[in-house]
């Protein structure tokens, strides 16, 4: 009786050990699967988060390229233009000492006003720079008025730095002569051949 108690309690502890045993490796492998599955989602996020990074840095330093050729551009157009607009005015200079230049003045004005009034049956209105009423209102009424066919007025103005407006004298219109209107006449020719010049374009 001893021996089937101790043959029992043997067998009891053998196959609760074997069964302790075969939880314990089933445990121990889910625990390894879990293991293996874990860090392969964590090896998986790391390179997808790797992959975002390097993405994100490569949008980066295409957008900071883009920014700067961008800038480097606008910078160059705007130097451009700066040195086109120094040598232009360089050149268109000498219109604003000429608009203000009594003598010129009255060759101009001569010469316009004579077409104005062969192809006109009214008689002519001239706006002209204050600072020259001086030099050209005796000419205007002697001189100006005695080469044309039609009367002439003058009206001076403190807002004409230099330069004319001729019309009719009834003001309806008016065709702009001023320095300004030159220059930006002249500017217009020259841009283009000052940047063919300056920069091959």
């Amino acid at each position: 009786m001893q021996n089937k108690l101790q043959e029992l309690t043997d067998r009891l502890y053998s196959e609760g050990l074997a069964k302790g045993k075969e939880e314990g490796e089933r445990i121990l492998a889910q625990a390894r699967e879990e293991a293996d599955r874990l860090v392969a989602e964590a090896q998986k996020e790391a390179e997808r988060l790797v992959a975002e990074a390097r993405s994100q840095a490569e949008a980066l330093r295409k957008k900071a390229e883009s920014d700067v050729i961008t800038a480097s551009k606008q910078a160059l157009q705007a130097s451009k233009k700066d040195i086109e607009g120094v040598v232009t005015m360089s050149a268109t200079a000498p219109v604003k000492e000429l608009c203000s230049d009594a003598a010129f003045m009255k060759e101009i004005i001569s010469a316009v006003a004579a077409r104005f009034d062969s192809e006109s049956s009214q008689d002519l209105s001239l706006v002209l720079p204050e600072k020259l009423q001086g030099e050209l209102e005796p000419w205007l009424r002697g001189s100006l008025a005695a080469k044309l066919k039609h009367g002439v007025e003058g009206k001076f103005s403190s807002r004409l730095a230099g330069g004319f407006k001729i019309g009719p004298a009834d003001g309806s219109w008016y065709v702009d002569f001023s320095d300004e209107t030159f220059t930006d006449l002249i500017s217009s020719y020259l841009r283009p051949v000052t940047r063919k010049i300056l920069f091959g374009e």
